[in-house]
């Protein structure tokens, strides 16, 4: 045996001075170029676990329940997995690390805009400091993006849900985008498109509507106007569908003024 006398309790035995694994030799140098003991693993701050160091020359040298002990003295390090040091206090985890996380589960669900990644945030109790910080970050590289939400937003909502400016404009809004950016995405969209996904809404009501004339009349109306459509246009593109449909519709049609019925 080395003239440390010390070896692993608990393991095998290994004699010769700077064994490989870490084993202690003469002088109590540790193996492997003795920087650290236990293959020098580390907690999640980065700082080292076994940091290899050994009182009293090496001598009773032993690992047990993550502690380091010579001559009946604990090395310079405790580790737990918990991140704990000596008082068995858990390392608090980092909140910038904590943040991001938050955040990119958050946009895997689907795009957010800034405001709404700070709320979510905010719920987390995350610092207003590490917010504005992290979510700079987002925006320098361009993973948020006020302006591309928007005017994807607007295509969305207006093909898929049939959602006219006024409603878009609301969402927008909810969502933190500012009044500007929100703007510039409704330009993508004028009176002629909502006229045509407004009467594209109307005739496929119509196919399955049911009841008099003045009744679906009243109903698709109102089914434009929750969408966000103008009084003006949603009475103009209902009269111009019941006309075509049959002739009683047609009749009541040609009675419907759609410009008084929007002054009303």
């Amino acid at each position: 045996m080395g003239s440390a006398g010390a070896g692993w309790r608990g393991a095998r035995r290994t004699t010769g001075s700077g064994g490989n694994g870490g084993t202690i030799g003469s002088g109590g140098t540790t193996g492997n170029g003795g920087t650290t003991g236990s293959g020098g693993t580390t907690g999640f701050d980065g700082t080292t676990g076994f940091d290899g160091t050994i009182g009293s020359g090496g001598n009773g040298l032993e690992l047990r329940g993550g502690r380091r002990r010579g001559n009946g003295e604990r090395g310079s390090s405790d580790y737990r997995p918990d991140g704990g040091g000596e008082s068995g206090a858990a390392t608090p985890r980092d909140e910038s690390e904590l943040a991001r996380e938050i955040c990119l589960r958050q946009l895997a669900v689907r795009p957010r805009t800034r405001v709404e990644l700070a709320k979510a945030l905010a719920r987390k109790e995350i610092s207003d400091e590490v917010i504005t910080e992290v979510l700079d970050r987002y925006d320098e590289v361009g993973i948020i993006d006020d302006a591309a939400f928007a005017r994807a937003w607007v295509s969305t909502r207006h093909h898929g849900r049939g959602l006219a400016r006024r409603a878009l404009a609301n969402e927008l809004r909810q969502r933190g985008v500012d009044a500007e950016v929100a703007s510039e995405a409704l330009e993508t969209l004028d009176e002629d498109d909502e006229a045509a996904t407004a009467r594209a809404l109307v005739d496929r009501k119509l196919r399955t509507a049911t009841g008099t004339p003045e009744a679906i009349f009243r109903r698709l109306a109102g089914a434009l106007a929750r969408k966000g459509y103008p009084a003006g246009l949603a009475f103009r593109v209902v009269k111009e569908a019941l006309a075509a449909r049959d002739a009683e519709a047609a009749e009541f049609a040609e009675q419907i003024d759609p410009d008084a019925l929007a002054e009303e």
